[in-house]
């Protein structure tokens, strides 16, 4: 595959984008090992896979990184998570989606899966035996709290495949990721300036969002909204 348009994520510009930390993104994206004990047992060694193979390899750009979809489908697996999702359900989810849409990767960012994913969820659970998965029975407000229409609402699709990403809504264009701009960061649509960039010489300024304007040959409301979403961010 191109590399080119898939998207530059290092683990830690993911974990802000999607609010998660980074050490989750790497256990669902890249494994991780754990021991377990049983009784009267010496500990043994065991490895979990990832959800998931990114779209770069390990390590190929010198770090661990991930792509646009990753980031996407990250962004759904953090709401199973959030709403006390085991691992395990969700690992059945993404296997279910792929068999049902006949796809290899990225099923929960799909627009389908925007409108199938309930019925996804409920299989799982239905065919489920483990406990927790019993316990999940019995809290199905989950399905409708983690596959909301607000989830998808700031996504564009084409073909039913997500290929950029307005982090405040499509109400508010302003911002964009867009894996064929910048290489995915988070950019002023118009200017196809970073907002990182933007906010940088904000503060080199003395925070001065006229002077950032007047470099830049913005108006104000462009460099304000790329100012407002890194703060939000940082926060």
């Amino acid at each position: 595959m191109e590399k080119f348009g898939l998207g530059v994520y290092t683990l830690t510009q993911a974990a802000r984008l999607v609010h998660t930390d980074r050490a989750s993104i790497k256990r669902w994206l890249f494994g991780y090992d754990y021991k377990h004990t049983r009784a009267q047992a010496e500990p043994r060694r065991y490895h979990s896979d990832p959800l998931w193979t990114p779209q770069y390899a390990e390590d190929e750009l010198g770090e661990k990184v991930i792509g646009f979809q990753d980031l996407l489908e990250v962004r759904i697996v953090r709401e199973f998570v959030q709403h006390g999702v085991p691992l395990l359900v969700i690992r059945r989810c993404l296997e279910v989606a792929r068999r049902e849409f006949q796809m290899d990767d990225y099923p929960l960012s799909t627009q389908r899966f925007s409108t199938d994913g309930r019925t996804i969820f409920r299989e799982v659970l239905r065919e489920g035996h483990e406990s927790e998965i019993l316990d999940l029975r019995n809290r199905q407000y989950v399905i409708k709290d983690i596959i909301k229409p607000s989830l998808y609402a700031g996504i564009d699709y084409e073909a039913g495949v997500a290929k950029r990403w307005y982090p405040q809504g499509k109400d508010r264009r302003t911002i964009v990721i867009d894996p064929d701009l910048q290489f995915g960061k988070p950019t002023v649509r118009d200017a196809g300036i970073p907002t990182e960039t933007l906010y940088a010489s904000y503060l080199a300024e003395g925070k001065d969002k006229a002077a950032v304007a007047r470099i830049y040959e913005l108006p104000t409301r462009q460099v304000d909204a790329a100012i407002r979403f890194e703060e939000r961010l940082a926060a």
